[in-house]
């Protein structure tokens, strides 16, 4: 888990860190793309929560429970980089913390819309990287999916990654042909490859979409829990109770 990074974007978003270090968290976002992703994960995430606890009435109470549970997750003798306050622990321990703790019942069924938060596709970045490449990034960054899906359809011929079988998957799915995209995420499935847990997530996603919760569910159940984006999938699954 990823508990210290969590804490670490919450303090940047409460406005709580100094200058310096407000600067060096910036530098570190623009340097990192895998942590930018991350921190873009999260930022939504916490917009959920603040749409959930609309007064700060129910703010406080929650931060209130975070805090007396947040002693069952951390050791408090273990040293920190960053000094923290009490409910920080609560906040990053997990979305198990985060939304096992609600006080209120959602009756309303999660959307596919408040999970699908498709990540950035960096091709480019590298040296090998050719035109139709670049072409695709630029295309399913601008969410052209269409576009994009014809793009990687002519690059998976000569370049079969996993990678590109991901985003190729991501882009059929935001086209709604659900069907390839899902064929495209059990082969990731199958594999060992890192986006393995990414076509897992894709795949309850695709459930979301077509409204199968009980599908979901057992989908999302059989994620690791290392997974860089495991706290979303702790939130889905706590909205499908």
């Amino acid at each position: 888990m990823n508990e210290e990074r969590y804490i670490l974007f919450d303090q940047y978003l409460q406005d709580e860190m100094a200058v310096e270090e407000r600067n060096s968290f910036e530098n570190q976002l623009s340097e990192d793309q895998e942590l930018a992703a991350a921190f873009e994960t999260f930022k939504a995430i916490n917009l959920q929560l603040e749409n959930k606890f609309e007064y700060e009435v129910e703010r406080e109470a929650f931060k209130e429970n975070l805090t007396k549970i947040s002693d069952k997750h951390f050791n408090a003798n273990k040293p920190k980089v960053i000094p923290l306050r009490p409910w920080h622990y609560g906040v990053a321990a997990s979305a198990v913390i985060l939304f096992g703790l609600l006080l209120y019942n959602y009756n309303q069924n999660p959307s596919f819309e408040d999970f699908n938060h498709p990540e950035q596709a960096y091709f480019t970045e590298r040296s090998d990287a050719n035109a139709t490449l670049k072409e695709a990034e630029t295309a399913f960054n601008s969410g052209e999916y269409k576009k994009a899906v014809a793009l990687f359809e002519s690059i998976l011929k000569t370049n079969n990654t996993p990678e590109i079988q991901y985003f190729y998957g991501v882009s059929l799915l935001e086209v709604n042909n659900t069907k390839k995209a899902e064929t495209i995420f059990n082969t990731l499935k199958s594999g060992t490859s890192v986006y393995k847990d990414k076509a897992i997530w894709n795949l309850a996603l695709i459930k979301l979409k077509q409204r199968d919760y009980k599908a979901c569910k057992e989908i999302l159940l059989t994620i690791s829990e290392d997974y860089e984006d495991y706290v979303e999938v702790q939130i889905l699954l706590k909205e499908l109770e």
